[in-house]
């Protein structure tokens, strides 16, 4: 019998029209793997599924390029804008269509072929064994055979191959132990050459994730909330508790409190340490302790909206942004600070130059990188933005971090911002940090 292949030799791999379809949901904390969510936290859970999918994409892209090859992205959510600003322009979009895998699967195939696709290969995204000589050897096999399998370790399979439209997805019960046995035998009923590649492992479980050389960094909470205190015992204990997240860890770095802030630290379920008085090296310390792979700077007297950490997951899902800040508001709602509560979140979106009081989060690599906050009396929260800002971008969530107003009643709401304003502008003219120090305190 002779192949109607049988011209397709390995060395006329890359003049094929062939397509990788990677088959995804676009990640969103508690809706994507979801059987981690115990052990990592909705948004953990996300983020693994993120990197995953950034890792199979780049193994694609990279195989696609050297073989003339076609990527084709089928996602579940989201949308082709949230893709794009996610992953590039670098793959044909789809949405997958409503019902169980297989018809999804079934669509996706039949779509590629009617698109003038001889060999299609079509994979998941939490394979982490899934390289590119791994597609190369589906490809070849479909030299030879109609339907290649990649088998999973659970009974189903990473990878499926076809050089031609099968009905190879009805009736059955995806998810069960013979997923793989029975796709086998409807392929062979549709009178295919079958051929299975070696087994991989999906990470879907608590034991898939122990087999990641990198399971210690999924382990730890997504953020850790560092907040520099200094005698906010006033404050501190509604503070942790607008923190407290099954993503989150919370740091408390005093600097030396003779109130009972401490104390209320501890209670309240913080990990405390001790520090030099300063907020910036307050903060450093703080981050240098810290496991999580973004790191938020909270104020004693500022509290978190709810689902803080799903804000700025999504906010890092565009790979150029690498600070962000809440929108900006007070306890008080007089007319003057609600006036002022808009100037202040017109100058954060506008000039992207958020304070410290509507708690900054940072990518921890980008901190680290740039050195943290500069050991600067005041204002080392500006600072460590323009730092930033200067080859990043920068997000404003669309959520409230609010902050008590003490300060502006303490020094009334015009004269507060009169000061804010001069610290502002003396950064901006390069004005030393001891002058505006000893500018501040005169003012204040």
């Amino acid at each position: 019998m002779v192949s109607p292949n049988r011209n397709l030799l390995p060395g006329n791999l890359n003049k094929m029209q062939s397509r990788i379809i990677i088959f995804t949901r676009y990640p969103a904390p508690g809706t994507t793997k979801t059987r981690l969510i115990p052990s990592l936290g909705p948004v953990g859970a996300a983020d693994l599924q993120r990197s995953l999918t950034e890792t199979t994409y780049k193994r694609a892209l990279s195989f696609a390029a050297e073989n003339r090859a076609t990527v084709e992205i089928c996602v579940n959510g989201g949308s082709e804008k949230k893709m794009r600003t996610w992953l590039g322009t670098g793959f044909e979009y789809s949405r997958q269509v409503p019902g169980d895998l297989g018809q999804g699967m079934q669509t996706a195939f039949s779509n590629a072929f009617r698109s003038r696709n001889s060999r299609v290969i079509l994979v998941g995204t939490d394979i982490p064994g899934l390289s590119e000589q791994y597609l190369k050897q589906g490809f070849q096999a479909l030299e030879e055979n109609d339907l290649v399998l990649g088998p999973s370790t659970d009974g189903g399979y990473c990878l499926v191959g076809l050089c031609k439209p099968a009905a190879i997805f009805k009736d059955i019960r995806w998810g069960q132990p013979d997923v793989l046995e029975k796709t086998v035998s409807l392929g062979r009923k549709e009178g295919l050459r079958v051929h299975t590649l070696k087994p991989l492992t999906d990470i879907d479980t608590q034991e898939d994730l122990e087999l990641l050389p990198d399971a210690e960094k999924w382990k730890k909470p997504y953020v850790s909330v560092i907040i520099p205190a200094l005698n906010e015992s006033q404050y501190l204990k509604k503070t942790i508790a607008s923190a407290v997240d099954a993503n989150a860890e919370t740091i408390v770095v005093d600097g030396g409190s003779q109130d009972n802030t401490v104390a209320i630290a501890e209670k309240a379920g913080a990990r405390v340490e001790t520090s030099k008085r300063g907020r910036a090296t307050q903060q450093n310390l703080g981050a240098s302790v810290a496991g999580g792979r973004v790191l938020l700077f909270l104020h004693g007297d500022t509290q978190l909206p709810a689902g803080y950490p799903t804000h700025i997951f999504n906010a890092f899902m565009d790979p150029r942004i690498a600070l962000g800040a809440f929108r900006f508001k007070t306890d008080s709602h007089t007319p003057i600070m609600r006036l002022i509560t808009l100037v202040t979140n017109f100058r954060a979106r506008c000039l992207k130059m958020p304070y410290g009081d509507q708690a900054l989060f940072v990518r921890k690599n980008v901190f680290d990188f740039v050195g943290g906050f500069p050991e600067m009396p005041l204002a080392e929260d500006l600072l460590l933005v323009r730092r930033i800002s200067k080859e990043n971008r920068i997000r404003i969530a669309h959520a409230d971090a609010i902050t008590s107003s003490r300060r502006w009643q303490h020094l009334g709401p015009l004269r507060a911002t009169l000061v804010n304003q001069i610290v502002l502008a003396g950064l901006c003219l390069r004005i030393s940090p001891q002058t505006l120090v000893n500018i501040y305190k005169r003012k204040t």
